[in-house]
Protein backbone atom coordinates (compact mmCIF):
# COMPACT_ATOMS: atom_id res chain seq x y z
CA UNK A 1 0.00 0.00 0.00
CA UNK A 2 1.08 3.25 -0.90
CA UNK A 3 1.17 5.53 2.07
CA UNK A 4 0.34 9.36 1.12
CA UNK A 5 -0.24 12.62 2.81
CA UNK A 6 -2.02 14.94 1.41
CA UNK A 7 -4.24 16.41 4.28
CA UNK A 8 -4.33 14.56 7.79
CA UNK A 9 -7.04 13.03 7.26
CA UNK A 10 -5.11 10.93 4.70
CA UNK A 11 -3.51 9.38 7.53
CA UNK A 12 -5.25 6.02 9.53
CA UNK A 13 -6.23 7.42 13.32
CA UNK A 14 -3.89 5.05 14.88
CA UNK A 15 -0.73 6.10 12.71
CA UNK A 16 -1.37 9.30 13.22
CA UNK A 17 -0.99 9.40 17.19
CA UNK A 18 2.23 6.97 16.86
CA UNK A 19 3.74 9.54 14.24
CA UNK A 20 3.00 12.06 17.13
CA UNK A 21 5.26 9.93 19.70
CA UNK A 22 7.45 9.09 17.00
CA UNK A 23 8.32 12.57 16.50
CA UNK A 24 8.75 13.29 19.78
CA UNK A 25 11.15 10.04 20.55
CA UNK A 26 13.23 10.98 17.24
CA UNK A 27 13.56 14.71 18.67
CA UNK A 28 14.39 13.75 22.75
CA UNK A 29 16.72 11.09 21.66
CA UNK A 30 18.10 12.84 18.58
CA UNK A 31 17.63 9.86 16.53
CA UNK A 32 19.26 9.07 12.80
CA UNK A 33 19.14 6.35 10.96
CA UNK A 34 19.02 4.24 7.88
CA UNK A 35 15.78 4.26 7.22
CA UNK A 36 16.36 5.84 3.57
CA UNK A 37 19.17 4.29 3.24
CA UNK A 38 19.87 4.46 -1.21
CA UNK A 39 16.71 5.54 -1.47
CA UNK A 40 16.24 9.35 -2.61
CA UNK A 41 13.28 11.52 -1.81
CA UNK A 42 12.35 14.54 -5.06
CA UNK A 43 11.51 17.39 -3.36
CA UNK A 44 8.97 19.92 -6.09
CA UNK A 45 8.77 23.27 -5.04
CA UNK A 46 6.85 25.74 -6.81
CA UNK A 47 6.60 27.83 -3.78
CA UNK A 48 9.46 29.35 -2.49
CA UNK A 49 10.02 27.95 1.53
CA UNK A 50 13.31 28.42 4.17
CA UNK A 51 12.25 26.05 6.46
CA UNK A 52 9.98 23.40 4.20
CA UNK A 53 13.05 23.12 2.45
CA UNK A 54 15.92 22.66 5.40
CA UNK A 55 14.00 20.75 7.33
CA UNK A 56 12.70 18.07 4.61
CA UNK A 57 16.61 17.88 3.54
CA UNK A 58 17.78 17.85 6.76
CA UNK A 59 15.30 15.34 7.47
CA UNK A 60 16.24 12.71 4.69
CA UNK A 61 20.20 13.05 5.56
CA UNK A 62 19.13 12.31 9.37
CA UNK A 63 17.74 9.56 7.60
CA UNK A 64 20.26 7.72 5.62
CA UNK A 65 19.03 8.91 2.16
CA UNK A 66 19.58 11.67 -0.28
CA UNK A 67 17.02 14.91 -1.82
CA UNK A 68 16.58 15.92 -5.33
CA UNK A 69 15.30 19.44 -5.31
CA UNK A 70 13.40 20.73 -8.57
CA UNK A 71 11.38 24.53 -9.55
CA UNK A 72 9.44 24.95 -12.47
CA UNK A 73 12.33 27.12 -13.69
CA UNK A 74 14.49 23.89 -14.30
CA UNK A 75 12.30 21.54 -14.97
CA UNK A 76 8.84 21.08 -17.60
CA UNK A 77 6.50 21.48 -14.30
CA UNK A 78 3.83 23.74 -14.67
CA UNK A 79 4.83 24.03 -18.64
CA UNK A 80 4.05 21.26 -21.73
CA UNK A 81 4.49 17.87 -19.31
CA UNK A 82 0.72 17.07 -17.97
CA UNK A 83 1.70 16.04 -14.05
CA UNK A 84 0.35 12.46 -14.57
CA UNK A 85 3.53 12.06 -16.88
CA UNK A 86 5.43 13.64 -14.23
CA UNK A 87 4.24 11.64 -11.48
CA UNK A 88 4.81 8.21 -13.27
CA UNK A 89 8.15 9.16 -14.40
CA UNK A 90 9.41 10.57 -11.59
CA UNK A 91 8.50 7.45 -9.28
CA UNK A 92 10.96 5.40 -11.84
CA UNK A 93 13.38 7.96 -10.07
CA UNK A 94 12.88 8.80 -6.53
CA UNK A 95 11.17 7.28 -3.48
CA UNK A 96 9.26 9.46 -2.42
CA UNK A 97 8.10 12.84 -3.23
CA UNK A 98 7.13 16.17 -1.10
CA UNK A 99 4.98 18.82 -3.16
CA UNK A 100 4.92 22.31 -2.41
CA UNK A 101 2.61 23.76 -4.54
CA UNK A 102 -0.44 25.87 -5.38
CA UNK A 103 -3.41 24.03 -5.89
CA UNK A 104 -4.84 20.92 -3.90
CA UNK A 105 -5.71 19.38 -7.06
CA UNK A 106 -1.76 19.12 -8.34
CA UNK A 107 -1.06 17.04 -5.24
CA UNK A 108 -4.23 14.72 -5.61
CA UNK A 109 -3.51 14.64 -9.18
CA UNK A 110 0.25 13.02 -8.48
CA UNK A 111 -0.58 10.96 -5.59
CA UNK A 112 -3.12 9.56 -8.29
CA UNK A 113 -0.76 8.39 -10.73
CA UNK A 114 2.29 7.99 -8.87
CA UNK A 115 3.71 4.99 -7.34
CA UNK A 116 5.54 6.42 -4.65
CA UNK A 117 4.53 8.22 -1.54
CA UNK A 118 3.42 12.02 -2.01
CA UNK A 119 3.21 14.42 1.03
CA UNK A 120 1.47 17.85 0.87
CA UNK A 121 5.05 20.38 1.67
CA UNK A 122 2.05 23.23 1.32
CA UNK A 123 -0.62 23.62 -0.85
CA UNK A 124 -3.50 26.82 -0.56
CA UNK A 125 -5.87 24.51 1.01
CA UNK A 126 -3.88 22.17 3.92
CA UNK A 127 -0.59 22.43 5.46
CA UNK A 128 -0.55 19.37 7.46
CA UNK A 129 3.11 18.99 7.73
CA UNK A 130 2.81 22.21 9.90
CA UNK A 131 0.04 21.40 11.72
CA UNK A 132 1.64 18.25 13.04
CA UNK A 133 4.65 20.04 13.69
CA UNK A 134 2.97 22.25 15.92
CA UNK A 135 0.81 19.54 17.73
CA UNK A 136 4.19 18.10 18.73
CA UNK A 137 4.95 21.75 19.79
CA UNK A 138 2.05 21.52 22.36
CA UNK A 139 2.24 18.12 23.14
CA UNK A 140 5.76 18.04 24.58
CA UNK A 141 4.66 20.86 26.76
CA UNK A 142 1.49 19.74 27.49
CA UNK A 143 0.82 16.30 26.77
CA UNK A 144 -2.77 16.00 28.27
CA UNK A 145 -4.17 17.93 25.08
CA UNK A 146 -7.69 17.28 26.29
CA UNK A 147 -7.26 20.21 28.52
CA UNK A 148 -5.51 22.09 26.03
CA UNK A 149 -7.05 25.47 24.70
CA UNK A 150 -5.84 26.22 21.00
CA UNK A 151 -6.54 29.90 19.80
CA UNK A 152 -6.75 30.59 15.80
CA UNK A 153 -6.60 34.05 15.38
CA UNK A 154 -7.02 35.43 11.84
CA UNK A 155 -6.81 33.97 8.03
CA UNK A 156 -9.14 31.05 7.53
CA UNK A 157 -6.99 29.79 5.18
CA UNK A 158 -5.04 26.54 4.98
CA UNK A 159 -3.48 26.50 8.09
CA UNK A 160 -6.63 27.08 9.57
CA UNK A 161 -7.99 24.26 7.07
CA UNK A 162 -5.19 21.69 8.72
CA UNK A 163 -6.10 22.96 12.37
CA UNK A 164 -9.83 22.08 11.77
CA UNK A 165 -8.54 18.32 10.54
CA UNK A 166 -6.22 18.31 13.72
CA UNK A 167 -9.05 18.68 16.09
CA UNK A 168 -10.69 15.66 14.61
CA UNK A 169 -8.14 13.59 15.70
CA UNK A 170 -6.56 15.19 18.83
CA UNK A 171 -9.23 16.09 22.03
CA UNK A 172 -8.04 19.61 22.12
CA UNK A 173 -10.63 22.29 22.09
CA UNK A 174 -10.02 24.37 18.85
CA UNK A 175 -11.69 28.33 19.38
CA UNK A 176 -11.01 30.32 16.02
CA UNK A 177 -11.96 34.32 15.30
CA UNK A 178 -11.26 35.51 11.42
CA UNK A 179 -13.20 38.75 9.46
CA UNK A 180 -16.35 38.35 8.03
CA UNK A 181 -15.40 37.13 4.18
CA UNK A 182 -12.26 35.43 5.65
CA UNK A 183 -13.91 32.19 7.01
CA UNK A 184 -12.60 28.33 6.56
CA UNK A 185 -14.17 26.30 4.17
CA UNK A 186 -17.48 25.57 5.39
CA UNK A 187 -17.44 21.82 4.31
CA UNK A 188 -14.43 21.26 6.25
CA UNK A 189 -15.79 22.80 9.36
CA UNK A 190 -19.27 20.53 8.95
CA UNK A 191 -16.97 17.41 8.49
CA UNK A 192 -15.07 18.18 11.57
CA UNK A 193 -17.85 18.70 13.67
CA UNK A 194 -19.93 15.85 12.23
CA UNK A 195 -16.62 14.15 13.41
CA UNK A 196 -16.67 15.14 17.02
CA UNK A 197 -13.99 17.81 16.61
CA UNK A 198 -14.54 20.58 19.53
CA UNK A 199 -14.50 23.84 17.49
CA UNK A 200 -16.17 27.28 18.32
CA UNK A 201 -15.50 30.41 16.28
CA UNK A 202 -16.26 33.67 16.63
CA UNK A 203 -16.42 36.79 14.22
CA UNK A 204 -14.63 38.30 17.99
CA UNK A 205 -10.94 37.58 18.39
CA UNK A 206 -11.38 38.51 22.44
CA UNK A 207 -13.93 35.80 22.25
CA UNK A 208 -11.54 33.37 20.88
CA UNK A 209 -8.61 34.14 22.77
CA UNK A 210 -10.45 33.84 26.10
CA UNK A 211 -8.40 31.27 28.72
CA UNK A 212 -6.27 29.42 25.45
CA UNK A 213 -3.08 27.82 25.94
CA UNK A 214 -1.61 28.66 22.59
CA UNK A 215 -2.75 31.33 20.27
CA UNK A 216 -1.29 30.61 16.52
CA UNK A 217 -1.49 32.83 13.71
CA UNK A 218 -0.28 33.59 9.98
CA UNK A 219 0.54 36.60 7.64
CA UNK A 220 -2.51 38.33 6.65
CA UNK A 221 -1.41 38.08 2.70
CA UNK A 222 -0.22 34.68 1.82
CA UNK A 223 2.27 33.64 -1.53
CA UNK A 224 0.31 34.69 -3.63
CA UNK A 225 -2.29 36.90 -2.20
CA UNK A 226 -0.30 40.71 -2.23
CA UNK A 227 -2.39 42.23 -4.68
CA UNK A 228 -5.46 42.20 -1.90
CA UNK A 229 -2.24 43.14 0.68
CA UNK A 230 -4.00 47.10 1.49
CA UNK A 231 -8.15 45.32 1.60
CA UNK A 232 -6.39 42.87 3.90
CA UNK A 233 -4.79 45.07 5.77
CA UNK A 234 -8.22 46.74 6.77
CA UNK A 235 -10.00 43.41 7.42
CA UNK A 236 -7.58 41.98 9.45
CA UNK A 237 -5.66 44.65 12.04
CA UNK A 238 -8.41 44.11 14.34
CA UNK A 239 -7.31 40.45 14.68
CA UNK A 240 -3.77 41.31 15.47
CA UNK A 241 -2.27 39.33 18.28
CA UNK A 242 -0.82 41.99 20.65
CA UNK A 243 -0.37 42.91 24.67
CA UNK A 244 -3.67 44.08 24.46
CA UNK A 245 -5.31 40.94 22.99
CA UNK A 246 -2.66 38.30 24.95
CA UNK A 247 -4.02 39.69 28.41
CA UNK A 248 -7.56 37.30 27.68
CA UNK A 249 -5.87 34.64 27.13
CA UNK A 250 -4.23 32.29 29.59
CA UNK A 251 -1.69 33.87 31.92
CA UNK A 252 0.95 30.98 30.34
CA UNK A 253 0.00 31.51 27.17
CA UNK A 254 2.22 30.43 24.28
CA UNK A 255 2.33 32.37 21.08
CA UNK A 256 2.72 30.48 18.26
CA UNK A 257 3.50 31.59 14.38
CA UNK A 258 4.33 29.10 11.41
CA UNK A 259 6.70 31.93 10.13
CA UNK A 260 7.22 34.14 8.30
CA UNK A 261 5.70 36.83 10.38
CA UNK A 262 5.54 40.32 9.37
CA UNK A 263 5.95 42.19 12.68
CA UNK A 264 3.64 44.89 13.12
CA UNK A 265 0.85 43.17 11.45
CA UNK A 266 -0.71 40.26 12.47
CA UNK A 267 1.46 40.18 15.74
CA UNK A 268 3.63 43.25 17.14
CA UNK A 269 7.14 42.72 17.93
CA UNK A 270 6.72 42.76 21.62
CA UNK A 271 3.97 39.54 21.60
CA UNK A 272 6.38 37.41 19.23
CA UNK A 273 9.61 38.49 20.34
CA UNK A 274 8.35 38.31 24.06
CA UNK A 275 8.92 35.00 26.61
CA UNK A 276 5.82 33.80 25.73
CA UNK A 277 7.24 32.89 22.34
CA UNK A 278 8.01 29.50 21.09
CA UNK A 279 8.25 30.30 17.75
CA UNK A 280 11.93 29.05 17.07
CA UNK A 281 10.82 25.57 18.86
CA UNK A 282 7.50 25.54 16.58
CA UNK A 283 10.39 25.81 13.58
CA UNK A 284 12.15 23.49 15.01
CA UNK A 285 9.86 20.57 15.60
CA UNK A 286 9.39 20.66 11.64
CA UNK A 287 12.24 18.56 11.32
CA UNK A 288 11.46 16.00 13.74
CA UNK A 289 7.78 15.69 13.03
CA UNK A 290 8.71 15.42 8.93
CA UNK A 291 11.11 12.72 10.23
CA UNK A 292 8.24 10.56 11.28
CA UNK A 293 6.44 11.33 8.49
CA UNK A 294 9.26 10.21 5.81
CA UNK A 295 9.75 7.20 8.31
CA UNK A 296 6.28 6.46 7.99
CA UNK A 297 5.60 7.09 4.52
CA UNK A 298 8.48 4.85 3.42
CA UNK A 299 8.38 2.11 5.88
CA UNK A 300 4.96 2.65 8.04
CA UNK A 301 5.11 2.82 11.57
CA UNK A 302 4.20 -0.03 14.15
CA UNK A 303 1.34 1.15 16.70
CA UNK A 304 1.42 0.98 20.13
CA UNK A 305 -2.69 1.23 20.41
CA UNK A 306 -2.08 1.72 24.28
CA UNK A 307 0.20 4.46 24.11
CA UNK A 308 -1.93 6.31 20.97
CA UNK A 309 -4.88 6.21 23.08
CA UNK A 310 -4.19 9.05 25.43
CA UNK A 311 -3.05 11.12 22.74
CA UNK A 312 -6.20 10.59 20.68
CA UNK A 313 -9.56 11.75 20.55
CA UNK A 314 -12.55 8.77 20.46
CA UNK A 315 -13.00 7.31 17.24
CA UNK A 316 -16.16 8.98 15.75
CA UNK A 317 -19.32 6.83 14.95
CA UNK A 318 -18.97 5.82 10.81
CA UNK A 319 -22.28 7.20 10.71
CA UNK A 320 -20.34 10.44 11.04
CA UNK A 321 -17.89 10.47 8.59
CA UNK A 322 -18.16 11.52 5.38
CA UNK A 323 -15.25 12.50 2.85
CA UNK A 324 -14.08 16.32 1.69
CA UNK A 325 -11.55 17.38 -0.26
Amino acid sequence: MIRHMLRINDIPRSELGQMLLRAKELKDNDIRNEVLKNKTVILIFEKASTRTRVSFEVAVRHLGGSTVFMTPAESQLGRSEPLEDTAKVLSRYGDALVVRTFGQQKVRTLSENATVPVINALTDRYHPCQVLSDMLTIYERTPELDKVQVAWIGDGNNMAHSWINAAIYFPIYLTMSFPKGYEPDSEIIARALSMGAKINMSYDPVEAIEGAHYVNTDVFASMGQEEEQKKRMEAFMPYQVNSELMQHADPDCKVMHCLPAHRGEEVTAEVLDGPQSIIFDQAENRLHMQKAILEWAVNGLDVDLEAVSKVLAPAPTMASVHSVE
